[in-house]
């Protein structure tokens, strides 16, 4: 399937018209961020046009930018979704494999599908970028007709706000839960402020990794201006090493780095454990207003406790030092508990053409939710804080 022509509209209700434009690197940037606001960076214009101008996001990727605008009486953005054609369900994070096998196990046709997302990215965050509250169901119904018109199973909205769900449930659409591990700073004053609210036995475990993974490596944190090229060649080794070891091939281009750092660098943190004054281990993570997001890690040398010490501790770290309330570290890894970072729901939101199969996974998810805030509640019970008494 082909994009429509962005003179072509996808969905007119009254007098609004939503459109389909070429790629978000073509829309204006101070218009599409004044719809996107400053919080997220994963939903800016600089990310999401980077991907694409990188290679990353495009033909051979299976990802096909389809962004959908509504504009207000100027010809301005008022209104956009960050929204792909999708022929797999890679690089999501949210796993739909299965109901894409039922349904082809039925005779439909799952793929392509319409994607509402952040590539690669698996970092909650508005899906529905607004200026115009009022233009939030609008968007959808306009992603609904898409889907209708050209033949497209399902349109899926994945890591959405909270906040915004209910501008999905609105339009009717199916709400599924999921859990990610995010470490949250309750005003602590430095790192011993927060190992002090721990218990003892988790607090000197802690200690104990922090010392082994330190032992052989000299750690620094290097952002803005002050990440050079060479930085980014050896994070470029990290990055290959630890994709080509999850999913076979990195979904992230060598150029996506050099554009990231081009367009949104004082917005990264390269967090970097060093040998006689070379890399061998890094982290990449990114500054949003009250967040930091711990988005790609590699090594050369495999050193005991270095993957927790430089993801989450160091990311801890950096986190007190700039004052921010979260760190979110990425999909799954309960590993992660153990170690500061609490439970907390993830959601998405589906729409699915056909009544049937909509009725059967409506059905599905109504049970996953139960067991997800089941599983929720557990984990907290076992978290490393000090219990109440």
């Amino acid at each position: 399937m082909s994009n429509p022509p962005p003179s072509q509209p996808v969905e007119r209700n009254s007098e609004i018209v939503a459109r389909v434009a070429d790629d978000i690197a073509s829309l204006p940037a101070a218009e599409w961020d004044s719809c996107a606001g400053d919080a997220n960076p994963f939903v800016s214009h600089a990310f999401l046009s980077a991907m694409e101008e990188s290679g990353s996001v495009g033909p051979g990727t299976g990802w096909k930018s389809l962004p959908i605008i509504i504009e207000d009486e100027n010809g301005a953005i008022a209104a956009c979704l960050p929204s792909y054609l999708k022929s797999h369900s890679q690089g999501e994070y949210i796993f739909d494999q299965q109901w894409a096998h039922a349904f082809e196990s039925a005779g439909g046709q799952y793929y392509p599908k319409i994607q509402i997302a952040s590539p690669f990215s698996p970092v909650p965050g508005p899906r529905l970028l607004l200026r115009d509250e009022t233009m939030a169901v609008p968007l959808l119904r306009a992603a609904e007709q898409l889907a209708k018109n050209n033949g497209i199973s399902s349109v899926h909205a994945t890591f959405v706000t909270e906040e915004q769900l209910d501008h999905f449930r609105a339009a009717g659409w199916m709400i599924r839960a999921d859990s990610q591990f995010h470490w949250r700073n309750d005003g602590y004053a430095d790192f011993d402020g927060f190992l002090a609210a721990l218990s003892s036995r988790k607090r000197k475990a802690i200690r104990r990794e922090r010392k082994k993974a330190q032992e052989t490596v000299q750690i620094t944190h290097v952002s803005g201006d002050d990440i050079t090229a060479e930085h980014w060649d050896y994070f470029w080794e990290f990055y290959q090493d630890t994709g080509a070891r999850k999913w076979g091939t990195p979904y992230l281009t060598r150029a996506a780095f050099d554009l990231l750092h081009q367009k949104m660098g004082e917005k990264l943190l390269l967090i970097l454990a060093l040998q006689d004054n070379i890399p061998i281990a890094g982290a990449l993570n990114v500054i949003g207003a009250d967040t930091l997001y711990g988005r790609y890690w590699g090594c050369t040398r495999d050193i005991p406790f270095l993957h927790f010490e430089i993801c989450y501790y160091q990311a801890i770290d950096a986190a007190i030092t700039r004052g921010l309330k979260f760190v979110e570290a990425g999909a799954q890894g309960s590993h992660k508990l153990a170690r500061g970072y609490q439970p907390v729901p993830t959601w998405s939101a589906h729409y699915v053409v056909d009544p049937g199969f909509r009725s059967a996974i409506a059905d599905y998810l109504d049970r996953e939710r139960q067991a997800v805030a089941a599983d929720i509640e557990f984990l907290a019970e076992m978290g490393p804080f000090k219990k109440s008494t």
